[in-house]
Parts: structure tokens; sequence; C-alpha cells
């Protein structure tokens, strides 16, 4: 008979007390570095997919320009009183580019007039983060008569469609762009472009989408960064500032 081997009873060790705070401290550790660095990626794919949707806007109105003999979206404002809007206002320009866009836009399909990283209660504006320059419906010699913001929203003026090819600086002139500085929190209120402070996505008429500051761009007829009121209008400029 053969004899049985010694086996012998292997011990099975689990991690000391100390070892699992050791481990847990490694991984805090790790969190509290990876945490910032995924925080920044994730605002910086929002930003990009807030500035492709501006791109889609430029195609949307290059084709309304195409249908209307080279004239940027107008029409005169305001362009709703109940509710009240002007057509700067996404609200109020949506509806010209929405047939271009093979959509249906509205306060519950915002579709590319939402900037994903936008906060704000969706009530408040209708869910639309983008303006439309005025200086596109309305000459320079009426844009450089208004010096007070609050012309843009309580003194309107007729409205007249401007040219395409009136634009004299299309890599500097400003067509589009966020109300708010939905990327870069800004202390206090967000005064949207009558405020010198944030940084936004704006979309510039040759096409380009640049995330610049408030305080980057040249004062308009109001004192603010105001791409409204562009000194020169249609034919001025709003970015870079001069030095």
């Amino acid at each position: 008979m053969r004899k049985c081997r010694d086996v012998k009873k292997r011990t099975i060790r689990g991690f000391t007390l100390i070892e699992l705070l050791v481990v847990i401290a490694l991984i805090a550790s790790l969190l509290a570095i990876l945490m910032p660095v995924l925080g920044k990626a994730r605002s910086a794919a929002m930003r990009l997919k807030c500035a492709s949707n501006l791109r889609q806007v430029h195609f949307a109105v290059n084709m309304y320009l195409d249908s209307y003999d080279d004239k940027f979206p107008c029409a005169e404002d305001p362009v709703s009183t109940d509710p009240f809007y002007w057509l700067w206002m996404g609200r109020g320009w949506r509806g010209l580019i929405e047939p271009y866009l093979a959509v249906t836009i509205d306060a519950n399909n915002p579709s590319v007039l939402l900037c994903p990283w936008d906060r704000t209660d969706k009530d408040k504006y209708e869910r639309t983060s983008y303006s439309y320059s005025m200086a596109f419906y309305h000459s320079p010699a009426q844009i450089d008569a208004m010096t007070s913001f609050t012309d843009t929203y309580s003194n309107p003026q007729p409205s007249i469609a401007q040219i395409s090819s009136k634009v004299s600086k299309p890599a500097g002139k400003i067509i589009f762009g966020e109300w708010l500085s939905n990327h870069l929190r800004v202390d206090g209120p967000d005064g949207g472009w009558w405020c010198w402070k944030g940084r936004r996505n704006y979309l510039f008429v040759d096409g380009a989408v640049r995330f610049v500051k408030a305080t980057k761009l040249r004062e308009a007829n109001d004192g603010y960064p105001d791409v409204n009121l562009t000194k020169g209008g249609i034919a001025g400029w709003d970015w870079p500032s001069p030095e």
C-alpha cells in the first residue's frame, strides 16, 4: 500500500487593516489627481459641442443668403409681443433659419440653439443660448446712433437687411455668439454681452468659431463688448480689440 503524502495546510492571508488603509489612501490620491483632469476634459468636450452648434448655424445662414440675394436674416423688431422678444435673441431669429436645419426648433426641441453647458432655466430664454448681431439687419448709421444697451430692446429702428458684400472684415465681425459665459463662470450676475467678464464661443462671418474673453473684444457704441452695437456696424469689427 502506498503511503499518503503529507499535505501541508495552506494558510490564506488577507489584508491587514494598515494595508487596506494604504490602498484606500492611494485610490483617494489618484482620484484627487484625475478628477480635475476629467473635469477639464468634459468641459472642453462641451465647449467643442457648443462650437459645433455654431458651425451648423453658419451653414444654415449661408443657405439663407443663397435664398435671399445675399441678404442676412431680417425682420421688424420686436418680432413677438406675446411673449415679448427681439430678433437678435435666440427666440427671435430661430424661425428664420429653421427651414435650413431640417428640424423643427422650439422650446421643447432647441436642437443646435442650446449650448450643452448652458445651465439657464429652460423657460427663461426658451432654451436658446445664442444671439444674433443687430448689425446684420440695421445700417451702420443706425447702429452708430445707438449708444446705450437699452436701445437694443427698447428703441426699435426700421430693420434694413444687410448684404454680405458689405462685411469689410469677415474674420473680425461676429455674427452669432453665446449670450452668457457658459464655459467660464463669472462672479456675480452674468450680464451677457453687457459685461466685461467671462469668455464665450463666437461665430465670425468667415465661419470661424473662437472662444474669446470679453476683455479681448473691441468696445462697442454702448461701452460694452456688445456685438449688437459694433462701431461701424456690419462694416466694423469686434475682434481683436485695438492694443
